[in-house]
């Protein structure tokens, strides 16, 4: 006999004082699932024939949701010369408003792996000084702050403060403490830290010959002497649309696809706010702060001004070569996806790994293409706001969806939710690119099959023990993530209580935790009548098309 359960009307799921450091990490089984097999005209009733073909007494294995039927694995980089190792930075330099608000911009922006945008903030008119270090203590003196503790040196070099011989060694990994504080705290911070090293400096002829906060007399790469310990204010959270509305609401001045918030921003259909990614976050910087080597999460495009009044020195790595710096960091011992890196340009440039090396000005806004690798080093003392966007394209579909799976086996949390999100597109837009549609629809399909495999397998497995009880989801509530293998669990939530918090698990986490289900609470989230309906309604949208013929090229 299974013990009865308390009935629960409401379950409040709440993980975030949780930590998972006494929990098991396990690798998911990646089913594959050739794209033979799949069409898009499908319909449920063929999955049901395809459930009842299965036996149910085997839990259901996790499935992918890529839809050529692979394991994800980086790609095959390009051959490289050593002449193409330190390519020209891709720029483009805006007059008019027209320029700015054009389509040009955007297939420019999407056909580079990074680039510059100069004169945005002046042909639209954007008050960039909404974001100044005066203005935030204006409007949010208290408002909370991280603050990295980090070694102040040139951008070209990453010492190992830890070792006792000299001269110190050079190495990938990124060495930083963390702590919080205000924005009135660091404003002061910030301040003095600029009279401090201009009185330090004040025997050189001006404050513009620091270089990455170092004078230049001291700024040899193996000198060691005169580097300090700084403070980066990082990730300041600006999503308060009451605190911040004033900020808000002058960058909807930005094109269409640079904007937080669109309608052809993916990421504007989650539902609630993913900090950093669907909400602006603000940097303030000292010089010499540093935000370490990273792609975006889950691959997504990201969009950077910069407020001013210094520079910033940026490097960056075509998506291509990102498979051979995540082997670099293996061999240097830090972890690609999680952990903090710095590269050395040596080590890049000896794999013939191309990398882009350019200065952000003030008012300049960098757009950061689907997965680039990049870094960035303040060179003066500034504050720079940075969101991500997501282009409603196939190509930004696929890395979204393959660095889910690749997160799954490595195994790495994905912040972004993209079958939650899969299905909030199918229900809120409308597809008229084949390859997008195709690949939005094979992922309904297998979040659909597993779903009803799941639910075939716990009511022939455990019949009426077991009841499934409904919990739909509310207005910006999270979308709900495994406690042990930090997947996300759409729709069917395995509850149970750890240290008087209800956490979610996934099927195969909890079936570790607890062989008979026992003390376990099962929810559902949607109705699967409503989810089937979503699928078949989910069909190509057809432009309409040109009367005239298309002219044919000899």
């Amino acid at each position: 006999m299974h013990a009865t359960k308390t009935p629960i009307d409401i379950i409040r799921i709440d993980k975030r004082l949780l930590t998972t450091d006494h929990l098991s990490i396990k690798t998911k089984y990646i089913k594959t699932e050739p794209i033979a097999s799949f069409s898009s005209d499908k319909n449920f009733n063929d999955f049901q024939k395809l459930i009842k073909c299965s036996p149910a007494i085997v839990p259901p294995t996790a499935v992918s949701y890529l839809p050529d039927g692979r394991i994800p694995t980086p790609p095959q980089p390009p051959k490289c010369t050593p002449f193409d190792l330190k390519p020209t930075t891709p720029t483009i330099v805006l007059e008019t408003r027209q320029e700015a608000l054009s389509g040009e911009l955007q297939q420019y922006c999407l056909s580079q792996p990074i680039c510059v945008i100069r004169g945005l903030s002046n042909v639209l008119k954007l008050d960039l000084g909404l974001f100044s270090t005066k203005t935030l203590i204006e409007t949010e003196p208290e408002h909370q702050i991280e603050v990295r503790m980090q070694r102040q040196q040139p951008s070209d070099v990453n010492f190992d403060f830890s070792s006792t011989t000299m001269p110190l060694k050079n190495v990938w990994k990124c060495e930083s403490s963390r702590s919080f504080t205000t924005i009135a705290k660091y404003a002061q911070y910030q301040a003095y830290s600029y009279h401090d090293m201009c009185k330090d400096d004040s025997n050189e002829s001006s404050t513009n010959n620091l270089t990455n906060g170092i004078s230049k007399k001291n700024s040899n790469r193996n000198s060691t002497a005169c580097i300090r310990t700084i403070k980066f204010g990082t990730n300041v959270d600006l999503s308060d649309e009451k605190k911040w509305s004033v900020q808000l609401a002058e960058l909807n001045k930005l094109p269409l696809f640079l904007r937080v918030q669109s309608t052809g921003n993916i990421l504007s259909h989650i539902g609630h706010t993913i900090l950093g990614m669907n909400s602006v976050q603000l940097y303030m910087k000292v010089p010499g702060s540093r935000t370490p080597g990273h792609q975006e999460n889950n691959n997504f495009c990201a969009a950077n001004i910069n407020i001013g009044p210094g520079d910033c020195e940026w490097f960056a790595v075509d998506f291509q070569y990102w498979g051979v710096i995540h082997t670099l960091c293996e061999k240097n011992g830090v972890n690609f996806l999680v952990g903090s890196w710095w590269p050395i340009l040596e080590d890049l440039y000896n794999a013939h790994v191309p990398v882009y090396r350019f200065i952000q000005k003030p008012g300049d806004l960098v757009f950061v293409n689907t997965g680039c690798v990049h870094w960035v080093q303040a060179i003066g003392w500034c504050n720079n706001i940075a969101w991500n966007v997501g282009p409603l394209t196939y190509t930004q579909y696929y890395a979204a969806i393959e660095r889910y799976e690749w997160n799954k086996l490595n195994p790495c949390k994905s912040i972004v939710p993209v079958i939650h999100l899969t299905w909030n597109i199918a229900r809120n837009i409308r597809v008229n690119d084949r390859k997008l549609f195709d690949l939005i629809k094979f992922i309904l399909y297998q979040s659909l099959k597993y779903i009803q495999s799941l639910l075939s397998y716990l009511e022939e497995t455990f019949d009426d023990n077991i009841p499934i009880r409904k919990q739909l989801r509310t207005t910006n509530e999270p979308v709900h993530y495994c406690i042990t293998c930090e997947c996300e669990v759409f729709n069917i939530l395995f509850v149970t209580e750890l240290d008087r918090k209800h956490v979610v698990r996934c099927l195969d986490c909890a079936l570790l935790h607890n062989k008979q289900l026992e003390n376990i609470v099962v929810l559902y989230q949607f109705i699967l009548d409503d989810l089937k309906a979503i699928y078949e309604q989910f069909q190509l949208c057809f432009m309409p098309t040109s009367n005239h013929k298309k002219q044919i090229e000899p």
